[in-house]
Protein backbone atom coordinates (compact mmCIF):
# COMPACT_ATOMS: atom_id res chain seq x y z
CA UNK A 1 0.00 0.00 0.00
CA UNK A 2 1.01 3.69 -0.54
CA UNK A 3 3.14 5.29 2.25
CA UNK A 4 1.01 7.80 4.37
CA UNK A 5 1.81 11.12 3.85
CA UNK A 6 2.16 13.39 7.98
CA UNK A 7 2.79 16.97 7.98
CA UNK A 8 3.98 17.87 11.55
CA UNK A 9 2.56 20.97 12.67
CA UNK A 10 2.79 23.20 15.38
CA UNK A 11 -0.65 25.35 16.22
CA UNK A 12 -1.12 28.50 18.04
CA UNK A 13 -4.17 29.16 19.62
CA UNK A 14 -5.83 32.66 21.15
CA UNK A 15 -8.33 32.16 23.15
CA UNK A 16 -10.13 35.34 25.41
CA UNK A 17 -12.08 35.07 28.68
CA UNK A 18 -13.57 38.44 29.28
CA UNK A 19 -10.38 40.66 30.00
CA UNK A 20 -8.48 37.80 30.05
CA UNK A 21 -5.82 36.01 26.81
CA UNK A 22 -5.11 32.84 27.21
CA UNK A 23 -2.36 32.05 24.53
CA UNK A 24 -2.43 28.15 24.18
CA UNK A 25 -0.17 25.88 21.50
CA UNK A 26 -1.14 22.31 20.06
CA UNK A 27 1.82 20.42 18.72
CA UNK A 28 1.30 16.89 16.53
CA UNK A 29 0.43 15.73 13.15
CA UNK A 30 -1.47 16.23 10.17
CA UNK A 31 -2.80 13.82 7.96
CA UNK A 32 -2.43 14.91 4.49
CA UNK A 33 -2.70 11.36 2.96
CA UNK A 34 -4.22 8.14 4.02
CA UNK A 35 -2.09 5.85 2.62
CA UNK A 36 -2.07 2.40 4.41
CA UNK A 37 -3.45 4.46 7.51
CA UNK A 38 -7.17 4.11 5.91
CA UNK A 39 -6.91 0.44 6.81
CA UNK A 40 -4.41 0.23 9.76
CA UNK A 41 -4.93 1.95 13.36
CA UNK A 42 -1.58 2.33 15.62
CA UNK A 43 -1.95 1.47 18.94
CA UNK A 44 -2.96 3.87 21.34
CA UNK A 45 0.42 3.88 23.20
CA UNK A 46 1.96 5.23 19.86
CA UNK A 47 -0.21 8.22 20.24
CA UNK A 48 0.70 8.91 23.96
CA UNK A 49 3.82 11.30 22.67
CA UNK A 50 2.77 14.35 22.46
CA UNK A 51 4.20 15.16 18.70
CA UNK A 52 2.32 12.01 17.39
CA UNK A 53 -0.98 13.25 18.31
CA UNK A 54 -3.31 13.46 15.65
CA UNK A 55 -4.86 17.25 14.73
CA UNK A 56 -7.45 17.70 12.14
CA UNK A 57 -6.24 20.09 9.00
CA UNK A 58 -6.61 23.79 9.94
CA UNK A 59 -5.32 26.76 8.12
CA UNK A 60 -4.71 30.13 9.49
CA UNK A 61 -7.28 31.84 11.08
CA UNK A 62 -10.09 29.36 11.42
CA UNK A 63 -12.68 29.63 14.23
CA UNK A 64 -12.63 27.09 16.89
CA UNK A 65 -15.26 25.42 19.10
CA UNK A 66 -15.17 24.00 22.69
CA UNK A 67 -15.97 20.67 23.13
CA UNK A 68 -14.31 20.08 26.24
CA UNK A 69 -11.43 21.34 28.64
CA UNK A 70 -9.20 18.41 30.27
CA UNK A 71 -6.48 19.30 32.93
CA UNK A 72 -3.85 16.95 32.79
CA UNK A 73 -0.04 17.76 34.35
CA UNK A 74 3.24 16.67 33.59
CA UNK A 75 6.47 16.79 36.12
CA UNK A 76 9.85 16.78 34.74
CA UNK A 77 12.07 13.88 36.02
CA UNK A 78 15.72 14.85 37.54
CA UNK A 79 18.61 13.12 35.71
CA UNK A 80 19.26 10.13 37.22
CA UNK A 81 22.14 9.36 39.53
CA UNK A 82 25.05 7.56 38.82
CA UNK A 83 25.55 4.08 38.81
CA UNK A 84 29.15 2.73 38.91
CA UNK A 85 29.02 1.51 35.71
CA UNK A 86 28.03 4.92 34.09
CA UNK A 87 30.57 7.09 36.44
CA UNK A 88 33.14 4.83 34.91
CA UNK A 89 31.36 5.93 31.55
CA UNK A 90 31.45 9.55 32.37
CA UNK A 91 35.10 9.57 33.31
CA UNK A 92 36.01 8.09 30.20
CA UNK A 93 34.15 10.90 28.48
CA UNK A 94 36.00 13.74 30.47
CA UNK A 95 39.27 11.45 30.26
CA UNK A 96 40.34 11.10 34.10
CA UNK A 97 41.94 7.81 35.01
CA UNK A 98 42.64 4.72 32.78
CA UNK A 99 40.85 0.90 33.35
CA UNK A 100 43.74 0.18 35.38
CA UNK A 101 42.54 3.09 38.14
CA UNK A 102 38.93 2.70 37.77
CA UNK A 103 38.08 0.07 40.52
CA UNK A 104 40.10 1.74 43.05
CA UNK A 105 38.53 5.13 42.69
CA UNK A 106 35.28 3.52 43.01
CA UNK A 107 36.39 1.59 46.18
CA UNK A 108 37.50 4.76 47.62
CA UNK A 109 34.12 5.93 47.39
CA UNK A 110 32.72 3.69 49.22
CA UNK A 111 35.31 2.64 52.03
CA UNK A 112 35.35 6.34 53.04
CA UNK A 113 31.43 6.81 52.82
CA UNK A 114 31.47 9.41 50.38
CA UNK A 115 28.86 7.65 48.89
CA UNK A 116 25.84 4.96 49.63
CA UNK A 117 24.65 2.89 47.13
CA UNK A 118 20.93 2.36 46.94
CA UNK A 119 19.53 0.53 44.87
CA UNK A 120 22.71 0.24 42.23
CA UNK A 121 22.99 3.97 42.69
CA UNK A 122 25.57 5.96 44.07
CA UNK A 123 23.83 8.67 46.68
CA UNK A 124 26.11 11.10 48.17
CA UNK A 125 26.58 11.40 51.95
CA UNK A 126 27.00 14.51 53.90
CA UNK A 127 30.79 13.74 54.32
CA UNK A 128 31.05 13.62 50.23
CA UNK A 129 29.10 16.86 50.32
CA UNK A 130 31.93 18.69 52.94
CA UNK A 131 34.90 17.03 51.59
CA UNK A 132 33.77 18.41 48.05
CA UNK A 133 32.73 21.60 49.09
CA UNK A 134 36.08 22.53 50.23
CA UNK A 135 37.81 21.17 47.68
CA UNK A 136 35.89 23.47 45.46
CA UNK A 137 36.77 26.62 48.10
CA UNK A 138 40.62 26.08 48.64
CA UNK A 139 41.36 23.46 45.56
CA UNK A 140 39.51 24.46 42.71
CA UNK A 141 42.14 24.17 40.22
CA UNK A 142 42.97 20.74 41.37
CA UNK A 143 39.60 19.29 41.27
CA UNK A 144 38.53 20.77 37.82
CA UNK A 145 37.86 18.17 34.79
CA UNK A 146 40.90 19.60 32.83
CA UNK A 147 43.42 19.35 35.10
CA UNK A 148 42.87 16.01 36.40
CA UNK A 149 42.25 14.69 32.22
CA UNK A 150 46.14 17.25 31.32
CA UNK A 151 48.05 15.57 34.14
CA UNK A 152 46.75 11.49 32.78
CA UNK A 153 47.90 13.20 29.41
CA UNK A 154 51.41 14.07 31.09
CA UNK A 155 51.43 10.49 32.46
CA UNK A 156 51.14 8.84 29.11
CA UNK A 157 53.30 10.90 27.52
CA UNK A 158 55.86 10.14 30.48
CA UNK A 159 55.40 6.77 29.94
CA UNK A 160 56.19 7.11 26.33
CA UNK A 161 59.48 8.65 27.04
CA UNK A 162 58.27 11.72 25.57
CA UNK A 163 58.57 14.31 28.12
CA UNK A 164 61.02 14.18 31.62
CA UNK A 165 58.95 12.39 35.11
CA UNK A 166 61.00 14.93 37.10
CA UNK A 167 60.17 18.29 35.30
CA UNK A 168 56.56 17.30 35.75
CA UNK A 169 56.67 16.47 39.24
CA UNK A 170 58.53 19.90 40.00
CA UNK A 171 55.72 21.90 38.18
CA UNK A 172 53.09 20.32 40.09
CA UNK A 173 54.84 20.36 43.68
CA UNK A 174 55.63 24.33 42.97
CA UNK A 175 51.50 25.38 42.51
CA UNK A 176 50.59 22.62 44.90
CA UNK A 177 52.85 23.70 47.95
CA UNK A 178 51.81 27.49 47.22
CA UNK A 179 48.05 26.38 47.37
CA UNK A 180 48.71 24.52 50.72
CA UNK A 181 50.27 27.33 51.87
CA UNK A 182 47.28 29.96 51.16
CA UNK A 183 44.85 27.30 53.29
CA UNK A 184 47.73 26.86 56.16
CA UNK A 185 46.66 30.29 57.90
CA UNK A 186 43.10 29.94 56.85
CA UNK A 187 40.68 30.27 60.68
CA UNK A 188 38.16 27.82 61.23
CA UNK A 189 35.52 29.93 60.98
CA UNK A 190 36.94 31.17 57.26
CA UNK A 191 36.53 27.46 56.41
CA UNK A 192 33.09 27.02 58.03
CA UNK A 193 31.31 30.14 56.24
CA UNK A 194 33.21 28.86 52.84
CA UNK A 195 31.69 25.50 53.50
CA UNK A 196 28.08 27.33 54.70
CA UNK A 197 27.54 29.22 51.51
CA UNK A 198 27.92 26.18 49.15
CA UNK A 199 26.27 23.68 51.27
CA UNK A 200 23.27 26.01 52.25
CA UNK A 201 20.73 24.87 49.46
CA UNK A 202 21.59 21.46 50.47
CA UNK A 203 20.89 21.50 54.30
CA UNK A 204 18.40 24.74 54.11
CA UNK A 205 16.27 23.92 50.91
CA UNK A 206 13.39 26.37 50.37
CA UNK A 207 10.54 24.20 50.69
CA UNK A 208 8.71 27.01 49.14
CA UNK A 209 6.05 28.10 51.76
CA UNK A 210 7.75 31.76 51.75
CA UNK A 211 10.02 30.96 55.53
CA UNK A 212 13.03 31.19 55.51
CA UNK A 213 14.82 28.10 55.40
CA UNK A 214 17.56 29.21 57.89
CA UNK A 215 15.42 30.33 60.76
CA UNK A 216 15.78 28.86 64.07
CA UNK A 217 12.71 26.86 64.91
CA UNK A 218 13.32 27.48 68.56
CA UNK A 219 13.72 30.83 69.35
CA UNK A 220 12.82 32.27 66.09
CA UNK A 221 15.10 35.05 65.59
CA UNK A 222 18.33 33.20 65.34
CA UNK A 223 20.05 31.54 61.57
CA UNK A 224 20.79 27.99 61.86
CA UNK A 225 24.67 27.91 60.18
CA UNK A 226 27.18 24.83 59.91
CA UNK A 227 28.94 24.38 63.47
CA UNK A 228 32.27 22.41 64.37
CA UNK A 229 32.63 20.71 67.65
CA UNK A 230 35.13 18.07 68.46
CA UNK A 231 32.70 15.08 67.85
CA UNK A 232 32.36 16.62 64.25
CA UNK A 233 30.11 19.63 62.25
CA UNK A 234 26.37 19.88 63.33
CA UNK A 235 23.68 22.73 62.22
CA UNK A 236 22.90 24.98 65.18
CA UNK A 237 21.41 28.01 65.85
CA UNK A 238 23.74 31.74 65.76
CA UNK A 239 22.27 32.99 68.94
CA UNK A 240 24.06 30.32 71.20
CA UNK A 241 24.80 30.14 73.83
CA UNK A 242 20.95 32.32 74.68
CA UNK A 243 19.42 29.26 71.75
CA UNK A 244 20.79 26.13 72.02
CA UNK A 245 19.31 24.51 69.04
CA UNK A 246 21.00 21.88 67.28
CA UNK A 247 20.27 19.04 64.83
CA UNK A 248 22.35 16.39 63.27
CA UNK A 249 24.12 17.35 59.92
CA UNK A 250 20.85 16.27 57.80
CA UNK A 251 18.57 18.06 55.02
CA UNK A 252 16.18 19.82 57.26
CA UNK A 253 13.12 17.55 57.33
CA UNK A 254 14.91 14.09 56.84
CA UNK A 255 15.97 13.89 60.68
CA UNK A 256 14.66 14.89 63.79
CA UNK A 257 14.14 18.88 64.97
CA UNK A 258 14.18 20.37 67.89
CA UNK A 259 13.79 18.70 70.99
CA UNK A 260 15.19 15.17 68.88
CA UNK A 261 17.58 16.99 67.85
CA UNK A 262 21.15 15.94 67.97
CA UNK A 263 23.36 18.43 70.35
CA UNK A 264 27.47 19.70 70.10
CA UNK A 265 27.94 16.49 72.38
CA UNK A 266 25.99 13.69 70.10
CA UNK A 267 22.85 13.63 72.31
CA UNK A 268 19.54 13.17 70.34
CA UNK A 269 17.14 14.56 72.73
CA UNK A 270 13.80 12.12 72.37
CA UNK A 271 11.45 14.22 74.66
CA UNK A 272 10.05 13.60 78.54
CA UNK A 273 9.13 10.42 80.09
CA UNK A 274 5.37 11.08 81.02
CA UNK A 275 5.53 8.82 83.87
CA UNK A 276 8.69 10.65 85.63
CA UNK A 277 9.01 13.84 84.20
CA UNK A 278 12.55 13.01 82.96
CA UNK A 279 13.81 13.55 79.79
CA UNK A 280 15.09 10.51 77.47
CA UNK A 281 18.16 10.91 75.18
CA UNK A 282 19.71 8.41 73.02
CA UNK A 283 23.65 8.77 72.95
CA UNK A 284 26.30 6.77 71.47
CA UNK A 285 28.68 5.56 73.66
CA UNK A 286 31.94 3.24 74.48
CA UNK A 287 29.68 0.11 73.86
CA UNK A 288 27.22 1.78 71.11
CA UNK A 289 24.23 3.66 71.41
CA UNK A 290 22.06 3.67 74.04
CA UNK A 291 18.91 5.08 75.67
CA UNK A 292 18.89 7.10 78.93
CA UNK A 293 16.33 8.61 81.55
CA UNK A 294 17.57 12.01 83.28
CA UNK A 295 20.41 13.08 84.38
CA UNK A 296 22.76 12.37 87.45
CA UNK A 297 25.68 9.84 88.70
CA UNK A 298 24.08 6.65 87.90
CA UNK A 299 20.87 7.38 85.48
CA UNK A 300 18.89 4.52 84.01
CA UNK A 301 20.45 3.25 80.58
CA UNK A 302 19.55 0.58 77.92
CA UNK A 303 21.61 -0.19 75.34
CA UNK A 304 19.73 0.15 71.75
CA UNK A 305 19.56 -3.78 70.05
CA UNK A 306 21.42 -4.48 67.16
CA UNK A 307 18.98 -2.56 63.73
CA UNK A 308 18.20 0.35 65.48
CA UNK A 309 20.03 3.45 64.97
CA UNK A 310 20.66 6.51 67.03
CA UNK A 311 19.00 8.27 64.60
CA UNK A 312 16.08 6.40 64.17
CA UNK A 313 15.04 5.78 67.76
CA UNK A 314 11.75 7.22 68.75
CA UNK A 315 10.69 7.93 72.25
CA UNK A 316 7.91 5.28 72.59
CA UNK A 317 10.81 3.15 71.50
CA UNK A 318 13.28 4.51 74.04
CA UNK A 319 10.67 4.48 76.88
CA UNK A 320 9.88 0.47 76.27
CA UNK A 321 13.71 -0.20 76.32
CA UNK A 322 13.85 1.82 79.69
CA UNK A 323 11.70 -0.64 81.05
CA UNK A 324 13.13 -3.96 80.19
CA UNK A 325 13.27 -6.22 81.71
CA UNK A 326 9.97 -7.22 80.38
CA UNK A 327 7.94 -9.99 81.16
CA UNK A 328 6.90 -12.66 78.33
CA UNK A 329 4.46 -14.45 80.17
CA UNK A 330 4.56 -17.72 82.92
CA UNK A 331 6.29 -21.01 81.94
CA UNK A 332 3.82 -23.69 80.72
CA UNK A 333 5.44 -26.35 82.81
CA UNK A 334 6.72 -24.10 85.84
CA UNK A 335 4.57 -20.95 86.18
CA UNK A 336 7.98 -19.01 86.69
CA UNK A 337 8.21 -16.22 84.57
CA UNK A 338 10.19 -15.82 81.61
CA UNK A 339 11.80 -12.48 81.16
CA UNK A 340 13.19 -10.43 78.04
CA UNK A 341 16.45 -8.01 78.68
CA UNK A 342 19.59 -7.12 76.80
CA UNK A 343 22.39 -7.75 78.31
CA UNK A 344 26.14 -7.78 77.67
CA UNK A 345 26.37 -10.20 74.98
CA UNK A 346 22.73 -8.81 73.11
CA UNK A 347 19.20 -9.24 73.63
CA UNK A 348 17.95 -12.53 75.56
CA UNK A 349 15.15 -14.24 77.53
CA UNK A 350 14.95 -15.90 81.25
CA UNK A 351 13.74 -18.32 82.89
CA UNK A 352 15.10 -18.98 86.22
CA UNK A 353 18.97 -19.76 85.72
CA UNK A 354 18.63 -20.57 81.98
CA UNK A 355 19.88 -17.54 79.49
CA UNK A 356 18.82 -17.90 76.18
CA UNK A 357 19.86 -15.29 73.32
CA UNK A 358 17.43 -13.69 70.93
CA UNK A 359 18.35 -14.84 67.00
CA UNK A 360 18.61 -11.94 64.49
CA UNK A 361 14.93 -12.20 63.83
CA UNK A 362 13.86 -11.56 67.26
CA UNK A 363 12.93 -8.33 69.05
CA UNK A 364 13.51 -7.90 72.40
CA UNK A 365 10.24 -5.67 72.57
CA UNK A 366 8.20 -7.97 70.97
CA UNK A 367 8.67 -11.90 70.83
CA UNK A 368 6.14 -13.65 72.30
CA UNK A 369 5.69 -16.19 74.76
CA UNK A 370 5.89 -19.35 72.54
CA UNK A 371 9.12 -18.59 71.14
CA UNK A 372 10.77 -17.74 74.06
CA UNK A 373 9.54 -21.16 75.67
CA UNK A 374 10.64 -22.53 72.22
CA UNK A 375 14.40 -20.82 72.72
CA UNK A 376 14.63 -21.94 76.71
CA UNK A 377 13.56 -25.65 76.08
CA UNK A 378 16.32 -25.35 73.35
CA UNK A 379 18.75 -24.14 75.61
CA UNK A 380 18.22 -26.33 78.40
CA UNK A 381 18.25 -29.37 76.13
CA UNK A 382 21.60 -28.43 75.45
CA UNK A 383 22.76 -28.90 79.72
CA UNK A 384 24.91 -27.30 81.33
CA UNK A 385 28.09 -25.24 80.46
CA UNK A 386 28.83 -22.75 78.46
CA UNK A 387 26.93 -23.26 75.89
CA UNK A 388 26.19 -19.48 76.11
CA UNK A 389 29.30 -18.51 75.28
CA UNK A 390 29.78 -20.29 72.07
CA UNK A 391 32.10 -23.49 73.68
CA UNK A 392 31.51 -26.50 72.05
CA UNK A 393 30.45 -29.28 74.62
CA UNK A 394 32.50 -31.87 73.29
CA UNK A 395 32.40 -35.95 73.31
CA UNK A 396 32.11 -37.82 76.38
CA UNK A 397 34.73 -40.26 77.33
CA UNK A 398 33.25 -41.36 80.90
CA UNK A 399 32.91 -40.26 84.49
CA UNK A 400 36.36 -38.85 86.22
CA UNK A 401 36.92 -41.00 89.48
CA UNK A 402 36.79 -38.11 91.37
CA UNK A 403 33.30 -37.34 89.85
CA UNK A 404 32.54 -35.06 86.68
CA UNK A 405 32.23 -36.09 83.50
CA UNK A 406 35.29 -36.17 81.03
CA UNK A 407 35.13 -34.38 77.65
CA UNK A 408 37.35 -34.37 74.38
CA UNK A 409 36.47 -30.54 72.61
CA UNK A 410 37.87 -28.93 70.02
CA UNK A 411 38.78 -25.31 70.86
CA UNK A 412 40.60 -22.55 69.13
CA UNK A 413 44.18 -23.61 69.50
CA UNK A 414 43.69 -27.30 68.55
CA UNK A 415 41.99 -30.22 70.28
CA UNK A 416 42.09 -30.67 74.53
CA UNK A 417 40.25 -32.98 77.02
CA UNK A 418 38.57 -31.17 79.87
CA UNK A 419 37.37 -32.35 83.49
CA UNK A 420 35.40 -29.89 85.43
CA UNK A 421 38.50 -26.29 85.08
CA UNK A 422 41.12 -28.75 84.02
CA UNK A 423 42.26 -28.38 80.30
CA UNK A 424 44.90 -30.36 78.83
CA UNK A 425 45.53 -29.82 74.70
CA UNK A 426 45.73 -33.50 73.08
CA UNK A 427 50.04 -34.10 71.74
CA UNK A 428 49.98 -33.22 67.86
CA UNK A 429 50.27 -36.97 67.04
CA UNK A 430 47.24 -37.96 69.37
CA UNK A 431 43.97 -38.71 67.46
CA UNK A 432 41.09 -36.35 69.14
CA UNK A 433 38.63 -39.35 67.61
CA UNK A 434 40.89 -42.16 69.18
CA UNK A 435 41.53 -41.12 72.28
CA UNK A 436 40.58 -43.63 75.11
CA UNK A 437 39.06 -42.82 78.62
CA UNK A 438 42.71 -43.94 79.90
CA UNK A 439 44.41 -41.29 77.77
CA UNK A 440 42.17 -38.30 78.81
CA UNK A 441 42.80 -39.74 82.62
CA UNK A 442 46.03 -39.72 82.42
CA UNK A 443 46.62 -35.98 80.07
CA UNK A 444 43.92 -34.26 82.91
CA UNK A 445 46.34 -35.65 85.95
CA UNK A 446 49.42 -34.70 84.36
CA UNK A 447 47.95 -31.20 83.61
CA UNK A 448 46.84 -31.10 87.44
CA UNK A 449 50.47 -32.20 88.46
CA UNK A 450 51.69 -29.20 86.62
CA UNK A 451 50.15 -26.71 88.65
CA UNK A 452 46.18 -26.82 86.48
CA UNK A 453 43.15 -26.12 88.18
CA UNK A 454 41.03 -28.09 90.30
CA UNK A 455 37.55 -29.81 89.18
CA UNK A 456 35.63 -27.72 91.76
CA UNK A 457 35.97 -24.70 93.91
CA UNK A 458 35.16 -27.37 97.29
CA UNK A 459 38.41 -29.51 96.74
CA UNK A 460 41.66 -28.35 97.84
CA UNK A 461 45.31 -28.74 96.66
CA UNK A 462 47.27 -30.39 99.14
CA UNK A 463 49.39 -28.46 101.59
CA UNK A 464 53.15 -28.78 100.97
CA UNK A 465 55.29 -30.17 103.33
CA UNK A 466 58.02 -27.93 104.91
Amino acid sequence: MESAELERTTVDILASVGARRLDLRATGQVVRFDGFLALYTEDKDDEDDEDGKRLPAMKSGDPLKKKSIAATQHFTEPPPRYTEASLVKRMEELGIGRPSTYASTLAVLREREYVRIEKKRLVPEDKGRIVTAFLESFFSRYVEYDFTAGLEEKLDRISNSEIDWKQVLRDFWAEFSAAIGGTRELRTTEVLNALDELLGPHFFADKGDGKDARACPRCGTGRLSLKLSRTGPFIGCGNYPECRYTRALTVQGEGSEGEAGTDADGVRRLGTDPASGLEVTARDGRFGPYAQLGEGEKPKRSSLPKGLSLAAVTLEQALQLLALPREVGRHPETGEPILANIGRFGPYVQHGKTFANLSGGDDVLTVGLNRAVDLIATKESRGPGRARTGVPEGRALGDHPDGGALTVRAGRYGPYVNWGKVNATLPKAMNPDAITFEQALDLVRAKQASGGETASKGRKKPARKS
